[in-house]
This record gives structure tokens, sequence and C-alpha cells, in this order.
């Protein structure tokens, strides 16, 4: 029982703390990685998620950007605002409730030349099924959400 109690409690706290996240772009709090290392151009050029190399790094808004390779690198520095995940990298459709969940970087859409990320495949599914709404929701609620994030 006392076993079942410990798990449990590490369990959640775990859940809580990735939920915690309060950063304007969602990095890992351990590496300082944005998307989970994964290129963020990559999402736009090869159609899906690509790990960058750890010898091909930016930093920008505060977190670490790794690429495949330096024409990526070079993309992304002149257009951060156009490969870099919307809303910093947290689910769009949460972000539309007035909530703030780290996307992941396994589950992603790219629609109207941005990226989004999501936090489940369901956000995805609701996203694709009407972003035009679900756009103007999170848009209309991230000024405030964003300010309330540290820099």
């Amino acid at each position: 029982m006392g076993l079942l109690a410990a798990v449990t409690g590490v369990a959640a706290t775990g859940c809580r703390a990735w939920a915690a996240t309060t950063e304007r772009v969602v990095v890992d709090r351990f590496t300082g990685l944005a998307v989970g290392g994964m290129d963020p151009v990559a999402y736009f050029t090869e159609g899906r998620a690509v790990p960058g190399r750890a010898d091909l790094e930016a930093s920008v808004a505060g977190a670490v950007w790794r690429f495949r390779n330096d024409d990526n690198r070079g993309f992304f520095l002149a257009h951060p605002e156009i490969y870099g995940p919307q809303f910093g990298g947290y689910d769009p459709v949460d972000v539309a409730r007035g909530v703030t969940v780290a996307g992941r970087p396994q589950v992603w859409l790219v629609t109207g030349q941005r990226l989004y990320l999501f936090s489940r495949i369901e956000s995805r599914d609701a996203f694709a099924a009407d972003p035009v709404t679900v756009l103007q929701e999170a848009r209309a609620r991230w000024p405030l959400l964003r300010d309330a994030l540290a820099q």
C-alpha cells in the first residue's frame, strides 16, 4: 500500500511539473531545448519531426533551437516568427480555452504557413476541423496568457 501511494504521488507530481510550464516559449527544463530538440524548419521542408544536431544550435527567445543543417538554421534565424511554433509551443486549443498546456513536438500541424504543436492528438484533430474558430479565440486570449508567463 505504501509503495502504491509513493508511486502515485511521484506520478502526480510529474504531471503537475509538466503542466506548470511558465516560460513564453516551451523548453525542456533540463536541456533548455525548444521543440524537444527537433528542427523547427524541417516540419515545413520535410513534413515531419526531424531531430536537430547538437553542433547546429541557435539561442532565440530564451530557448535553444537545434537544426538539421546550416540552411535550416539560417531560415529560422531570418524568420523565427514563421518557423517557430505559434503561441510559444503551447497547444492552441488549450490557449483558446484560456490555459497554457505545452505542446509536444510529435503532435503537430502546419497550416496557414505556421507551425502548431498540440498536447494531444484530440486537440490536433479539433484544431484541424475548425482552425479559423480556434485561432480566433486563441489569438484573443494569447496576449493575456503570454504576459502572465515568465520571459
